[in-house]
C-alpha cells in the first residue's frame, strides 16, 4: 500500500508513524493510499527545518523569489492535467471541476509572481526639518497552513506562495482525506529550484495542527475549515501570541429579483448549487426567490433533478461524490430533517447510486422549497447537493433575511436594475457580493474577505490582504547631520 511521505528539510521521508490513515476514492471506498500520522519529534523537525532555512531565505533578493516563483508557475502549468487528475481520484470531483481546482492556484502563484511591488514600503521627505520617515515591509518567520479536503490544490497555493514570496518559510498539513495533491504540488516547488526547508508537510489530525498551533517558533497560522475547528485554531493560536487568519463556515444565499434573466438565473443556479456535489464553502445552499420570481421554482427544480453525478472521467457527469461515508450520512440525515421539520422536498436525492459503484459516496441533487430560518437545513451548512428555495416579497425583505444569517462568506443577486444592485452590494452585511455572478470569489489581486461567523481573523486570504498578514512592518525615523558631509575631493574609484 502507498503511503504518503512526509517532507522535511527538503526531502520526502517515510514517517515513523505506526498511526496511519487511509486514503480512499469516493466513488467506490477503496483504499488507494495510507497517509501517516507524523509523530511529534517528525513535526519539530519540520519546524527547525523552515526556521534554519529562514536565516537565509529572508535575506534573499526579493526579485530572486519573484522569479522562483515564475519557474513555479511554469511547472505547475506544465503539469497542469497531471495534477488535476490526480486530484480528481481523491476528492471524486469531475475532471473539468478539478482543473479549476488547480487553475485558481495557480493564479495566486501568478500573483506571488508579483511580490517586489507588494513588498514595497513608504517613504515620507522632511517629517520634520532634517529628519525623514520610512517603512520597510519584512517577514515574519515560519507560517504554517491547515487546508481542507475540499479544494487540495487552490487552499494550499492560497497560503504557501505568497507566504514564501514575502521571505518566510513554511509548515503545511494537508487535509489527511486527500494528501496526494498537496504532495504533487510540493514535488514541483522543489524541482522549480526551492532551497530545502522552505517548504515542509507534516500529516495527520488534531494532534498534530495543535503541536503546531502552540510550538514557539511557529508565528502565523492559516486555515480553511469549519466552525468549530476554525473557533478552536484561531483561540489556540492567539493564545499563543500567534497571527491567525481561519476561514469557517458559510450559508450563501442567492437573491432572484424577477426582472432578471430568467435563463441566466436557473442555469447558473443549477451549477452553482449542486456543482462539486455542493462542496464548496462559496457554493449557493439558499435561493431567495423575490416577489413573481418565486414562479421559476419549478423549473429550477426540474433542471436540478436532471443533473446526475458520475465518475470523474465521465464527461457527462454533473459531480462527482462526497468525500467520504461520514459526509454522505451527515447529508442524507439532514435531508431527512428537513423533510420531518416541513420542508417540501421537490428534488429527492437521498437514494441515489451509481450503477457499478454502489459502494461510494453518492447522494442525487435535492432541492426543498417551503424552507424556513427555523429550519435545521436552513441554519446548519449541508456542504451536500441541497439547495434550499425561500421566498420574499420585496427587495428589502430578502436584504433582511440575508443579514440576519449569522454567516457572511458570499452572496449574489440577479437583476436587471442597476438600483437594486446598487442597494443590495451596499446594505447586505455579507464579505463577497456577486451581482449576476453566482459565485463572487476574487481573482487573487484581491482578496478572500468573507464576514461575521464565516471568518476569525483581521486580515484575509491573498491578495494585498495575505502579503499583510504574513509580513511586519518596520518604519524607520532617521536624521543625519549637515557637519558629517565628508570635504575635499575623492581621487579615487572607491565608495568609501
Amino acid at each position: 500500500m502507498k503511503q504518503i511521505p512526509l517532507l522535511i528539510n527538503g526531502e520526502f521521508v517515510a514517517s515513523q508513524s505506526s498511526q496511519l490513515i487511509d486514503v480512499t476514492n469516493p466513488a467506490n471506498n477503496s483504499v488507494i493510499a495510507q497517509v501517516p500520522c507524523a509523530t511529534e519529534q517528525e513535526v519539530q523537525q519540520a519546524i527547525a527545518s523552515a526556521k534554519e532555512a529562514f536565516t537565509t531565505w529572508r535575506n534573499v533578493a526579493v526579485p530572486e523569489r519573484a522569479r522562483l516563483m515564475m519557474r513555479y508557475q511554469a511547472l505547475l502549468k506544465q503539469h497542469h492535467d497531471e495534477i488535476a487528475e490526480i486530484l480528481s481520484q481523491e476528492t471524486g470531483k469531475t475532471f473539468d471541476d478539478a482543473k479549476g481546482d488547480v487553475w485558481r492556484g495557480i493564479e495566486v502563484v501568478e500573483q506571488a509572481m508579483n511580490i517586489p511591488a507588494l513588498l514595497m514600503g513608504e517613504t515620507v521627505e522632511n517629517v520634520a526639518r532634517g529628519i525623514d520617515t520610512y517603512s520597510y515591509i519584512q517577514p515574519l518567520g515560519v507560517c504554517a497552513g491547515i487546508t481542507p479536503f475540499n479544494f487540495p490544490a487552490m487552499i494550499p497555493l492560497w497560503m504557501f506562495p505568497l507566504a514564501i514570496a514575502a521571505g518566510n518559510t513554511f509548515v503545511l498539513k494537508p487535509s489527511e482525506q486527500d494528501p496526494m495533491t498537496p504532495t504533487r504540488l510540493a514535488e514541483l516547488f522543489i524541482e522549480a529550484g526551492a532551497p530545502k526547508g522552505l517548504l515542509n508537510i507534516v500529516h495527520g489530525g488534531a494532534r498534530e495542527v495543535d503541536q503546531l498551533l502552540t510550538h514557539p517558533d511557529i508565528k502565523a497560522v492559516s486555515f480553511v475549515g469549519s466552525v468549530p475547528v476554525g473557533q478552536h485554531i484561531y483561540k489556540t493560536a492567539t493564545d499563543h501570541m500567534k497571527r491567525a487568519q481561519c476561514f469557517a463556515g458559510a450559508k450563501n444565499h442567492s437573491v432572484i429579483m424577477p426582472d432578471a434573466n430568467k435563463a441566466q438565473v436557473l442555469n447558473n443556479l443549477v451549477g452553482a448549487s449542486v456543482g462539486a456535489a455542493g462542496q464548496r464553502c462559496m457554493a449557493i445552499s439558499v435561493a431567495v426567490f423575490v416577489g413573481k420570481a418565486k414562479e421559476w421554482i419549478p423549473e429550477l427544480a426540474e433542471m436540478i433533478g436532471k443533473v446526475k453525478p458520475g465518475l470523474w472521467n465521465d464527461k457527462e457527469a454533473g459531480y462527482g461524490p462526497l468525500i467520504s461515508p461520514r459526509a454522505k450520512q451527515r447529508v442524507l440525515s439532514l435531508i431527512e430533517q428537513g423533510k420531518a421539520e416541513g420542508a417540501t422536498c421537490l428534488v429527492d436525492g437521498s437514494d441515489f447510486s451509481l450503477a457499478g459503484h454502489e459502494e461510494g459516496n453518492w447522494v442525487g441533487p435535492t432541492v426543498f422549497t417551503n424552507v424556513t430560518e427555523e429550519m435545521t437545513i436552513y441554519k446548519e451548512e449541508i456542504f451536500g447537493p441541497v439547495l434550499c428555495c425561500m421566498e420574499a416579497d420585496e427587495l428589502e425583505d430578502a436584504i433582511a433575511l440575508v443579514n440576519r444569517n449569522p454567516f457572511g462568506n458570499g452572496t449574489s443577486i440577479f437583476t436587471a436594475s442597476g438600483a437594486a444592485a446598487r442597494k443590495y452590494q451596499h446594505e447586505i452585511e455579507v464579505g463577497q457580493v456577486g451581482i449576476n455572478v453566482p459565485i463572487p470569489v476574487p481573482l487573487p489581486f484581491f482578496s478572500f474577505t468573507g464576514w461575521k461567523n464565516s471568518f476569525y481573523g483581521d486580515l484575509h486570504a491573498y491578495g494585498k490582504q495575505a502579503v499583510r498578514f504574513y509580513t511586519e512592518t518596520k518604519t524607520v525615523t532617521s536624521r543625519w547631520f549637515e557637519d558629517d558631509i565628508p570635504h575635499g575631493p575623492n581621487m579615487t574609484i572607491s565608495l568609501r
